[in-house]
């Protein structure tokens, strides 16, 4: 399963159903793994996966299921709103669930309240002159709201926008339409302004009237005007600051900042910074500089070292500045930010993966370093500041000593999850953690006979960190690195019919390797596929080498659970992964 925050609540409420019931589970045949006692869901439905002796029948409200040949089940139920009992029967066995499906919607009692948790902004906040400051708020429908500024008074109008996306899991369960938020008794109402001048810690009262009531809520955010020649400066302390398209994680991840980087910061939302090359960052992975001067960094001469295994160009800057990489099919673009050329002169001797370097400075204040390469597969990159160098760190192909063998790479696999964290869970309890494990050393075995290098980031059943896990891949920069999974579905899936084989990649460099080894193991398996995705994973985003994540398998599937067991099975995936690994490999090296 996935190291992705979709399935967090999936993880927490499977465990906790084990041990709610690990006493009795000893002693009955019958076993329910999915859903917990007690579990809340805005789903659907709900899919009850278990497992009870293969002989007889299971009956689920009445209704007889159907099961594998081993005897694992996994029916979807519908779910109605408020409290869903269900019961499951297997010969004199028994167990129950009370699934209750709870809205999505406001709270009425809230809105009727006025509450001050459906009023935005709910943290403080901070601009520049002249960009909008909105508001908004969850009234009853037929109310009216303003919002009261200092001496101004902002109307409050309903929204135009009465849509809301899915989350991003919906995609995986094929249910990625936009959901409407008319309500029948609640409306939503906005309007933004602009401030000219600065203005200091404003708190807005949002002011109600409905029925010939009128209720007063102090906003639980204030706002700041910043003063555009006092701007705070900051600089990045963690090795890698996350940057991002918003304040917030649900917003789009943006290439990490190197520790050094330097930028003045031109907006804040709660806990995050906006900085003046565009993305944003939490304000603990920075630190206040004494100043609130930023001057623009230059740039003259550029050099380059050609090392056994990679290139170093480095680019002595007059200050760390913010950055970004784009990678396309046969080059790398390294964008710079609040900087000028000065530049004349640069020296790039002929390069064994480098076809050609060119620069633009696309703006006033920012630069692109394009490199072209002579072979459309790229093997991955690094990029660091040491002191005011800029050192950007491209890999060359794995140096392979024939074209018959994988003598010369380097293999890193990564069996998910471990320890304390089981990932998913089978119609029987047997959690995902042991089989990532057991395929990835058998994968690890495979890749061996075939002359490969191999690291595993556990060997063992220990909890290893998803931070821990990335920084192997960067310390050990392998030719290629994979993480292992087996598969389960959020609240509303049909894990009786989902199943498959399905990969997720992140950068570029590692899209060709995840579309290969996904057919390669559909096609040679006759497995089916579950798609292959764009995925901004812990283990897909690491940039030092192409970087994928595979799920092998659905757990919560009856009959793929069958074979995900199987010892022949097991081995007959484990040749043709590093089947697969070894023919992509030599596939892009030339002799």
């Amino acid at each position: 399963m996935s190291n992705n925050i979709f399935w967090k609540s999936f993880l927490i409420t499977i465990s906790l159903n084990l041990i709610a019931e690990s006493s009795s589970a000893q002693s009955q045949s019958l076993k329910i793994v999915y859903p917990p006692v007690n579990h809340q869901t805005t789903a659907e439905s709900i899919f009850i996966i278990g497992s009870a002796p293969a002989s007889g029948n299971v009956i689920i409200n009445g209704k007889s299921i159907n099961r594998s040949s081993l005897g694992y089940f996994a029916p979807s139920i519908p779910l109605k709103m408020g409290k869903n009992q269900i019961t499951i029967r297997y010969d004199n066995e028994e167990l129950n669930r009370v699934i209750t499906r709870v809205d999505n919607q406001p709270d009425l009692e809230e809105i009727n309240n006025f509450s001050a948790n459906l009023l935005n902004p709910q943290v403080d906040i901070s601009k520049l002159p002249n960009e909008d400051v909105c508001f908004s708020a969850i009234t009853p429908l037929g109310s009216n709201t303003t919002v009261k500024l200092n001496q101004d008074t902002l109307p409050l109008t309903p929204a135009l926008n009465t849509i809301n996306l899915p989350g991003n899991a919906s995609v995986l369960i094929d249910n990625n339409n936009p959901i409407s938020t008319v309500g029948n008794s609640w409306q939503k109402v906005s309007g933004c302004v602009q401030f000219s001048n600065t203005v200091s810690n404003l708190n807005p009262i949002f002011v109600m009237d409905y029925q010939g009531k009128t209720t007063e809520r102090k906003g639980e955010g204030s706002i700041t005007i910043l003063n555009p020649q006092e701007l705070q400066v900051v600089e990045v302390i963690a090795e890698q600051g996350i940057a991002r398209t918003g304040a917030g994680t649900n917003y789009s991840r943006l290439t990490p900042l190197p520790r050094g980087v330097r930028a003045k910061v031109t907006g804040k939302e709660g806990e995050w910074l906006r900085l003046d090359y565009g993305g944003w960052i939490k304000a603990e992975e920075t630190r206040v500089l004494p100043t609130n001067t930023l001057p623009l960094s230059y740039i003259r001469s550029i050099t380059s070292k050609v090392k056994e295994t990679q290139t170093e160009i480095i680019f002595p800057l007059e200050s760390a500045v913010p950055l970004s990489i784009k990678q396309d099919d046969d080059s790398l673009t390294l964008s710079l930010y609040n900087i000028v050329a000065q530049t004349d002169t640069i020296r790039f001797d002929d390069n064994p993966i480098i076809k050609r370097f060119d620069w633009y400075q696309v703006n006033p204040t920012q630069i692109d370093y394009i490199f072209s390469f002579k072979s459309p597969q790229q093997w991955g990159y690094d990029v660091r500041y040491e002191g005011n160098n800029l050192i950007l760190t491209i890999n060359h192909p794995p140096n392979l000593k024939s074209n018959q063998s994988l003598n010369g790479a380097s293999i890193l696999l990564d069996p998910g999850h471990g320890g304390n964290e089981s990932g998913a869970l089978g119609p029987t309890g047997y959690p995902e953690k042991d089989i990532n494990l057991i395929v990835s050393k058998l994968v690890a075995q495979e890749l061996e006979k075939r002359g490969a290098r191999v690291y595993l980031t556990r060997n063992d059943d220990s909890f290893v960190s998803l931070g821990d896990r990335a920084k192997m891949i960067r310390n050990v920069n392998p030719t290629v690195a994979l993480s292992i999974h087996y598969n389960a579905l959020p609240d509303g899936g049909n894990a009786e019919k989902t199943k498959g084989v399905s990969t997720f990649w992140y950068h570029p460099q590692a899209q060709d390797l995840a579309v290969y080894l996904h057919n390669y193991l559909i096609n040679q398996l006759d497995r089916d596929s579950a798609g292959i995705f764009w995925n901004n994973l812990a283990l897909t985003r690491p940039h030092q080498s192409p970087t994928v994540l595979l799920e092998l398998g659905f757990m919560i599937n009856p009959e793929e659970f069958e074979w995900i067991t199987n010892s022949s099975a097991q081995k007959q995936l484990a040749f043709t992964l590093a089947d697969g690994i070894q023919n992509w490999i030599l596939s892009k090296n030339s002799w």
